[in-house]
C-alpha cells in the first residue's frame, strides 16, 4: 500500500527516515513530502499535500497517510472537500498533531524567533478560528500521543499528561478518534521504535 508521510514543524523529510525504512519492509511504498515553513505559505504547503493525495488516489490502489505534528494537520486540511470520484485513504495516522490549539505556540507566538522560525504555519497554530476551519478526518484514524514530557507545579502542562510540546488533550480527536499514549516525546516520536511499530501495525490491518 503507497503511504504518504508528511514531516512536522521545524522537521525535514529525513525525520521519517527510519518509519519509511519500516514501511518499505513491511511491503508498502512509503512516499515522503516535504516543505519548509519558515518560508512557505500555508496554502503552498497544503496545495502540495492535496495533490500528493490525489495521486495516490488515481492509482487505484490502496493507500494511506501518516503526518507527525503539523503533517496531521495539513493532512486534514487536504482531505477536506475531498471528491467524490477519488476514492479516500484508507487510514489517516498522526503523530503528535495538535489537534485542538496548543498551549505553546499561543505563548511563544509573539517570540520574535519562533515567528522567523514557523511562518505562517506557527502563527496559525495559535489562533483558535483556525482550528475551525479543519474538519473532522471523515475516514479511520489513529492519533499517538505522547507522555514523557514535564509535569508539576513548573511545567506549562500543568498535571496535564504531554510530549513536551503538544498535550494529550490537544492531540484527541474527542468521540472521533481516543488517542493511544505512549511515554515518547515530541520531536523525536517519528524515530521511536514502538511508535514506528505501532504505526505499521495500524496500516496492516488497515
Amino acid at each position: 500500500m503507497r503511504v504518504l508521510l508528511v514531516h512536522g514543524l521545524g522537521r525535514t523529510p529525513l525525520s521519517l527516515a527510519w518509519l519509511r525504512r519500516d514501511l518499505a519492509s513491511a511491503g508498502h511504498a512509503p512516499v515522503l513530502t516535504g516543505y519548509v515553513a519558515a518560508l512557505e505559505p500555508w496554502a503552498a504547503i497544503r496545495g502540495r499535500v492535496r495533490r500528493r493525495l490525489e495521486q495516490a488516489a488515481r492509482t487505484g490502489q490502496p493507500y494511506a497517510a501518516v503526518g507527525h505534528s503539523l503533517g496531521g494537520l495539513l493532512l486534514r486540511s487536504a482531505l477536506a472537500d475531498w471528491p467524490g470520484d477519488l476514492p479516500p485513504p484508507r487510514h489517516v495516522v498522526m503523530l503528535g498533531t495538535p489537534n485542538h490549539p496548543p498551549r505553546l505556540a499561543a505563548r511563544c507566538r509573539s517570540l520574535w524567533a519562533y515567528g522567523l522560525l514557523s511562518g505562517e504555519c506557527g502563527r496559525l497554530l495559535a489562533h483558535p478560528a483556525f482550528y475551525e476551519t479543519l474538519p473532522l478526518p471523515s475516514v479511520p484514524c489513529t492519533v499517538v500521543a505522547g507522555t514523557r514530557g514535564w509535569r508539576g507545579r513548573w511545567s506549562p502542562f500543568g498535571d496535564d499528561a504531554n510530549d513536551g510540546l503538544v498535550a494529550v488533550c490537544e492531540a484527541e480527536l474527542g468521540s472521533h478518534s481516543a488517542a493511544i499514549q505512549l511515554p515518547v516525546g515530541h520531536t523525536f516520536m517519528t524515530v521511536n521504535r514502538r511508535v514506528r511499530t505501532l504505526v505499521c501495525e495500524v496500516l496492516a490491518a488497515a
